[in-house]
């Protein structure tokens, strides 16, 4: 088969097996090597030390696979629309868009394997990747023309926006490469203001420290103290800069059902979330990207957004979770309770004082409130 009709027949199956696109790359050096490289040293990457371990791996596709020639680059459509109504009587968590349904790994690799199967039927040599594999896999996109580096650092693609997962096909085999898209954000900056704690430090720069989604899913340490009021009612990652992105208006919904939003989960009231034990989470998220933090850490978002959004009818939950043996659990609970009762003190004494309160009151409004004599005579 010649490559250009191996590239046709891998084009069709992809699309037979779900994929919203497919690309080629050339197996060529990332184009953002040393800028990945610059970006490592200035800290930016915070505890997530496997990037530093494999960066040599990272910036050179033949010591992943030697004697690879090209990259298969697929897109999987994961938008499901709207966000699903939140009920009245109780504040419930955002969780980012790919966690709403299940994990799109297994989902992915399952017909990537198909797809190398072919590949290896002419001879290819292959190794497969979602997320977890040494490769830039952003940079491969980029040059197979799925899309081009937004200035939040997601990739953007005119027909699916921001929300679709990668995944990627090494080979040795020398396939046609695609031609690369051109960058179309123009002077939108739309993410880079959307951001809620600047993380987004220059255009296509995350500092991963100040970063939400960074720090509700791979920080395995405590929240800090100047970024969980920034945190509002998310409680796993965060879309903001996603949303913010103007392409997003040309998303269309994906008919995969494993993408498929999960409302008992997304409707679930922050306060339950904080009676499950270890077997009751793993059942809860079983085939969830969620299940992957596990409960300690997921248990240590959901405190922090009750201190931001909860109420006093939140405290019994809390204060059973202020007393769980996991200290991430317990420190994170104690400050939401603290959090609340300083809040509806506030509100009382405003109300006896008929001063106005709004439930937005910062931090610092709340300080200012107890420290004030005036407000007090």
């Amino acid at each position: 088969m010649s490559s250009e009709d191996l590239k046709s027949r891998i084009t069709r199956l992809a699309v037979e097996l779900g994929f919203a696109a497919s690309r080629i790359a050339p197996a060529a050096p990332p184009p953002h090597a040393a800028e990945f490289l610059a970006w490592l040293a200035e800290g930016h990457a915070a505890d997530m030390d496997w990037l530093h371990r494999n960066a040599d791996r990272r910036t050179d596709l033949q010591k992943v696979l030697p004697g690879a020639r090209s990259v298969v680059m697929l897109a999987a459509n994961y938008w499901q629309g709207p966000r699903p109504d939140p009920p009245a009587d109780a504040a419930c968590g955002t969780i980012a868009r790919y966690a709403w349904g299940g994990d799109y790994h297994d989902w992915m690799l399952e017909r990537m394997q198909r797809l190398s199967d072919v590949m290896a039927t002419e001879g290819g040599v292959q190794k497969i990747y979602v997320d977890t594999g040494p490769v830039i896999e952003r940079d491969f996109a980029a040059l197979s023309g799925l899309g081009w580096h937004g200035k939040s650092t997601m990739l953007i693609n005119r027909r699916l926006g921001t929300w679709f997962f990668l995944g990627e096909i090494l080979t040795t085999l020398d396939l046609t490469p695609d031609p690369p898209e051109k960058d179309h954000c123009g002077r939108c900056t739309r993410c880079i203001e959307a951001c809620p704690t600047g993380a987004i430090i220059a255009p296509q720069k995350l500092d991963a420290r100040k970063c939400l989604s960074y720090l509700t899913i791979e920080n395995k340490g405590s929240i800090p103290l100047e970024y969980r009021e920034a945190l509002g009612d998310r409680i796993y990652g965060c879309d903001d800069c996603l949303d913010a992105c103007p392409w997003n208006r040309f998303a269309t919904a994906s008919r995969e059902a494993i993408f498929q939003a999960k409302n008992t989960v997304l409707n679930r009231p922050l306060r339950d979330f904080l009676s499950l034990d270890n077997q009751g989470f793993r059942a809860l998220f079983r085939g969830s990207p969620i299940l992957r933090i596990r409960r300690p850490r997921f248990l240590r978002n959901v405190c922090v957004a009750l201190g931001n959004v909860g109420t006093t009818d939140d405290l019994p939950a809390l204060t059973l979770a202020a007393a769980d043996p996991h200290p991430l659990i317990s420190e994170h609970a104690q400050w939401a309770l603290t959090r609340i009762i300083r809040k509806a003190e506030i509100l009382a004494g405003c109300r006896a004082h008929g001063l106005p309160y709004s439930q937005d009151l910062r931090e610092k409004q709340a300080s200012d409130f107890h420290k004030s004599d005036s407000l007090l005579a």
